[in-house]
């Protein structure tokens, strides 16, 4: 028969979290994880801004425009030429781009950094008809 061993005792866990100051966000994320997070969206940013390439996908937008067609000549199909699609989603994103620059001046002047709906809003009412109201 071998040496006997004492029983083990089942150590306590403290009920306090591991001591020092905690870097936990109120989502549980960490520091260092936001930090990554905003880094990678202001990336994303940067990249954006220096292409010129197209953001919407062109088959939605081609079947948009044609759906958007079709109600205003009750039914009749019309061709359109792939140019002339490129050129009116050239004209739809640099309208969108240019009012989303104006709604977030308008956010940041409210001492916000989240854009509202009523950010845009004000925005195209600012602009008034002539600059695409509607």
């Amino acid at each position: 028969m071998g040496p006997r061993r004492k029983p083990e005792t089942p150590r306590r866990r403290s009920s306090s979290p591991t001591p020092g100051p905690s870097r936990r966000g109120t989502l549980g994320t960490s520091f260092s994880q936001r930090h990554r997070r905003r880094n990678v969206w202001l990336k994303e940013i940067r990249k954006l801004q220096k292409s010129t390439d197209l953001l919407i996908r062109k088959r939605p937008f081609s079947l948009l425009v044609r759906e958007i067609c079709a109600k205003f000549t009750r039914g009749v199909d019309l061709f359109w030429q792939a140019q002339a699609l490129l050129a009116l989603q050239e004209a739809a994103e640099a309208f969108l781009v240019h009012l989303f620059e104006d709604s977030y001046l308008l956010s940041i002047h409210a001492r916000r950094v989240t854009l509202f709906p009523k950010d845009v809003q004000l925005a195209r009412r600012i602009r008034g008809i002539q600059e695409g109201l509607g």
